[in-house]
């Protein structure tokens, strides 16, 4: 479906200007009312006007011109709405407003409507407006009661008051990086605080003080987690600081859509690495961090799944710290997660598996077994990151650690995602991955007596065949109600 809008969204200016509101009942009270969010003079054309709307114009002080609807009415105003609740009378007012040129709006009749008037939320001189093109007024109104919770009362307010500083940013405060975080701070820190107590006095001096200092702004990086790469996977504050960010240094593995939900103007530099194609090595990663957070810029280095999980976040960490910049740690959700979630399996199970091993394929390749690898003979799940082209050096050297062969197998490319897949198999089924040669992406493999309790009902057999295919299910499927019982 297109994501083009039929309307542009805009607002208009209607301050002391005349706005003709034409109506007796529901339809045009509902007008009136939205319409005094504004500064707009109202005029309100009915000719018998019902008892309850003719108590709120009076009420709010608004005039009523008890006349019959006439073209000439139409003349000199900015805005005209049709409200009638009749469909052949609502769209006369409007041909009369369009043969003068003038906007006009037919409640309830889209094709009549030159504009459409959206769900309000007010805090003066803020505001959010909310439409559907008419496709659903009553979700309009959903999201309008939803960002109404999120927005303080006082946001208004502290609107009013940063105008007031305007003038005195522009001349003190350098544009670019110093100028964003000193309306950031001011729009999130003690002021809104103090302002949204009451006490305007404080709020005033917090102002002066950050307007002082404002020119002394220190760079920051923020290591943040992209997660496994679907995008409402990304957390709440990874979304915050990359729209604060001024560059986002990101990886290859990190969707272009992640990236693409920074902040509009935010530099963006790629440093991906995959397989056999570094673009940066690892020391101009560090360096280049070093470089921009000394600019005073603020950083998000984006990275694929959680930045402490194979991302060699503690060599960045250290060039930081040696360069004294600040820097913060965003987690992400790593890929073994994701994994484990799409093939609804899980990574510890009571009286089965209690432990959980993180690694890389490649930590199996060499020619001293790890450690760990002896915690899978004790039933530890093992989660192994990018696998795909050390599979068989993994199936070996876990077999020959006394892994039983049937040991179920899981495995993810592209977790999380729309185009994930997902394969099942036994351990000396693994081999087999290497030549699947149709995967591209990222790949997880999960391998454990605990995996048995997956749900294999969206996978395909790991197993080339489809014998071995039927073979490694059903080994599966024996060992796993072995397990569970």
């Amino acid at each position: 479906m297109s994501q083009q809008l039929s309307y542009f969204p805009t607002f208009f200016s209607v301050a002391q200007k005349r706005v003709a509101v034409f109506g007796n009942g529901d339809e045009a009270f509902a007008k009136v009312r939205l319409l005094l969010n504004t500064k707009a003079h109202i005029a309100v054309y009915a000719d018998a006007p019902e008892p309850a709307f003719e108590t709120f114009l009076r009420t709010n002080g608004l005039d009523i011109i008890r006349e019959v609807f006439a073209a000439h009415q139409v003349e000199g105003a900015v805005l005209v709405f049709a409200a009638t609740g009749n469909a052949a009378a609502d769209r006369a007012i409007v041909g009369a407003a369009r043969e003068r040129k003038i906007p006009a709006n037919a409640v309830d009749q889209p094709d009549h409507c030159d504009f459409l008037t959206p769900a309000l939320v007010n805090r003066a001189p803020v505001a959010v407006a909310i439409g559907t093109e008419g496709a659903g007024p009553v979700l309009a109104q959903m999201i309008r009661a939803q960002i109404d919770q999120l927005l303080s009362p006082s946001l208004g307010i502290v609107a009013s008051l940063a105008a007031s500083y305007r003038d005195a940013v522009e001349r003190l405060v350098p544009r670019g990086v110093a100028r964003r975080v000193f309306w950031r701070r001011f729009f999130s820190g003690p002021v809104a605080d103090h302002v949204a107590l009451g006490d305007f006095a404080s709020a005033r001096r917090e102002a002066s003080r950050l307007l002082n200092g404002a020119d002394r702004v220190p760079g920051h990086v923020w290591l943040v987690g992209a997660g496994p790469g679907a995008e409402d996977l990304l957390t709440l504050r990874a979304q915050r600081v990359m729209m604060e960010a001024d560059a986002i240094v990101y990886d290859a593995l990190v969707p272009q859509a992640i990236v693409d939900m920074g902040r509009r103007d935010a530099e963006r530099l790629s440093v991906g690495k995959r397989k056999g194609c570094h673009t940066k090595s690892q020391d101009e990663i560090n360096q280049l961090l070093v470089k921009l957070a000394g600019e005073g810029k603020r950083v998000v280095r984006l990275k694929s799944g959680d930045p402490l999980i194979f991302g060699r976040a503690g060599e960045e960490m250290a060039a930081l710290r040696e360069a004294g910049i600040s820097y913060e740690i965003v987690p992400g959700i790593t890929s073994a997660f994701a994994a484990a979630a799409d093939f609804e399996l899980p990574l510890t199970l009571r009286g089965v598996a209690s432990s959980l091993v993180f690694t890389t394929g490649h930590d199996l390749a060499g020619d001293v077994l790890p450690d760990w690898a002896r915690l899978a003979v004790s039933g530890a799940t093992i989660a192994v990151y990018m696998g795909r082209s050390v599979a068989a050096s993994v199936a070996e050297r876990l077999m020959h650690a006394g892994l039983p062969q049937e040991t179920t197998v899981a495995v993810v490319e592209n977790a999380s995602r729309a185009e994930r897949r997902l394969l099942h198999g036994i351990l000396r089924d693994l081999p087999d991955l290497e030549t699947r040669t149709e995967l591209d992406g990222p790949v997880m493999v999960i391998i454990g007596d605990a995996v048995a309790g997956a749900n294999f009902g969206r996978s395909e057999p790991l197993a080339a065949g489809r014998r071995q295919g039927t073979e490694a299910r059903d080994t599966g499927a024996d060992r796993a109600e072995q397990i569970w019982n």
